[in-house]
């Protein structure tokens, strides 16, 4: 077996292992017909009514369903790659949903207060949330480079920071739409046209840039990571920084740069939630998405087209979770799914000893070879 398949295997089979393990609990709680039913209903929400396209419907019973997946997919892959770059050089960010907090704080201030062409407006938007998000990740590896101070500590604190500041303060007072006035609403004003992520398919589908660009920076990630030397260098930081800092690798500088660039792909996540269906930033973002990034990001072995492969697994099984709904089974079911494949994923090493014993045979018991005889005096 392959080093590669040995390594993509412990993934793909704690998520079958997942899938099976939640279907016996609707199996045991309702019924077996309705666990199934449950299943298809759910994979119709995120892949499509294919069976009923192909009676003749129409194409919007395809089109809306994909797009609803790509949407999800988009942000877990943005906050999947964020925990995915910092673990590369040793890091372990939480603090994505912070990041994607301010960074989307800053994507609806910029589309609702500059005016600027189209495409201008959008980058600025996406530009403004990237260095909020990659400024407030950089606080973590600050007080780790100068203070000892670990990443996990500071950047779950850092969350809470997020919430109070943007949540709790921003986006109700002096952000909020209408401040000053007697205009009784929640969230920021909404944004221009101008800074919104244009649809793909038009009225067919919410599919929208957010999802090709995600997935143009997943690719981007791993080239930097695979073939350039600044990628190799972030790798070898993370292996052993002692190693790196004797082969005359700035890891000071790494650490800043991958920790930067994690916080920056989270608050692109931000970006992507208020340009392309939010509009605005509301009075709270809800599905914490930040912290989904840490199970996609190990479901996909920490490798940049591995969490996309992830993320798009998953934004499926989230678009059409509510489908479930229809059988009276609950919605919650695929972040289920998400947490129990991450479960059996922190097990890898199980898998790999079983797979191991698969593997390589046993080697026949070898009869013991006769002692040469001592020659006696």
């Amino acid at each position: 077996m392959g080093d590669r398949l040995r390594a993509v295997l412990p993934s793909v089979l704690s998520v079958f292992l997942a899938l099976a393990v939640c279907w016996v609990f609707i199996a045991l709680t309702r019924d077996a017909e309705t666990a199934t039913g449950a299943y298809l209903h759910m994979l119709r929400g995120g892949l499509g009514d294919w069976a009923a396209y192909l009676d003749g419907g129409r194409v919007t019973l395809l089109t809306r369903p994909l797009g609803e997946a790509t949407i999800k997919a988009a942000l877990l892959l943005f906050t999947g790659l964020s925990v995915a770059v910092a673990f590369k050089v040793g890091l372990f960010n939480i603090g994505a949903q912070g990041q994607m907090l301010v960074g989307a704080l800053a994507a609806a201030v910029v589309g609702a207060q500059l005016a600027l062409p189209s495409a201008l407006h959008i980058l600025a938007a996406l530009l403004a949330a990237g260095v909020a998000g990659g400024l407030w990740a950089l606080i973590a590896a600050v007080l780790k480079l100068t203070r000892g101070v670990h990443e996990v500590i500071s950047t779950i604190m850092l969350n809470w920071v997020a919430v109070s500041l943007v949540d709790n303060w921003l986006a109700v007072g002096p952000l909020r739409a209408g401040a000053g006035t007697n205009l009784s609403t929640t969230g920021t004003a909404e944004i221009a046209t101008s800074a919104q992520l244009p649809r793909l398919m038009g009225e067919m589908s919410r599919l929208h840039l957010g999802f090709p660009l995600a997935l143009a920076v997943a690719l981007a990630i791993w080239v930097w990571l695979a073939r350039l030397r600044q990628g190799f260098e972030t790798r070898a930081v993370g292996l052993g920084p002692e190693a790196a800092r004797a082969a005359g690798i700035p890891v000071a500088r790494r650490t800043l740069e991958a920790m930067g660039l994690a916080g920056a792909l989270a608050g692109l996540a931000g970006a992507v939630l208020v340009l392309g269906t939010e509009f605005r930033y509301p009075g709270s973002l809800g599905a914490p998405y930040g912290f989904d990034g840490i199970a996609i990001s190990l479901i996909g072995g920490n490798h940049p087209l591995g969490v996309a492969l992830s993320a798009l697994f998953f934004g499926v099984l989230r678009a059409g979770g509510t489908r479930m709904q229809l059988l009276g089974v609950h919605k919650s079911y695929p972040e289920l799914i998400q947490g129990l494949a991450l479960l059996f994923v922190a097990g890898r090493m199980v898998w790999l000893a079983l797979l191991r014993r698969r593997v390589v045979p046993t080697a026949p018991n070898k009869q013991p070879e006769p002692s040469p005889e001592v020659p006696r005096a």
